[in-house]
């Protein structure tokens, strides 16, 4: 056997239909394109939001919103979340990343007050909320607010 005799198997690879090929092929003359007009030509696409010419719909509503330069984002975590630590660690950000709670140690993390606490643990985050906090140290732990980076 060489590699110029090799051939595919009978049936397992199908012929590229031919338009354009003769009336008996079923997709002759204009090739299933249509009647003359911009999409029979060579090259003829149109591009995404055009209307034939009249003002599309995108540039006939108004603008609306902006997005804030200076606006602090945050990974959020639940208070329910923080029982899947052990009593009396301390919890910061690489902890948090290590468990799978955020995304990645480097964004700003604020805790959120949903859920109970039922473990005493030492939190080191950006950010927490007043109840968070509350509820925490109800709990006997204590939060301790870093600088974010």
């Amino acid at each position: 056997m060489k590699l110029n005799t090799i051939q595919a198997k009978d049936g397992s690879r199908k012929a590229r239909r031919r338009v354009g090929c003769g009336i008996g092929s079923g997709h002759g003359k204009t090739a299933g394109r249509g009647h003359k007009g911009q999409k029979s030509r060579s090259g003829g696409k149109v591009m995404r939001g055009f209307e034939g010419g009249q003002m599309p719909l995108i540039r006939r509503l108004p603008k609306r919103g902006f997005t804030q330069m200076n606006k602090k984002s945050y990974q959020l975590v639940n208070i329910a979340q923080l029982n899947a630590f052990d009593e009396g660690v301390t919890v910061d950000a690489a902890l948090l990343f290590e468990s799978g709670l955020v995304r990645n140690a480097v964004d700003d993390i604020k805790v959120l007050a949903a859920g109970e606490l039922t473990k005493k643990i030492t939190l080191a985050v950006t950010a927490a909320s007043a109840s968070a906090i509350k509820k925490i140290e109800s709990a006997g732990g204590k939060v301790s607010l870093v600088e974010s980076k």
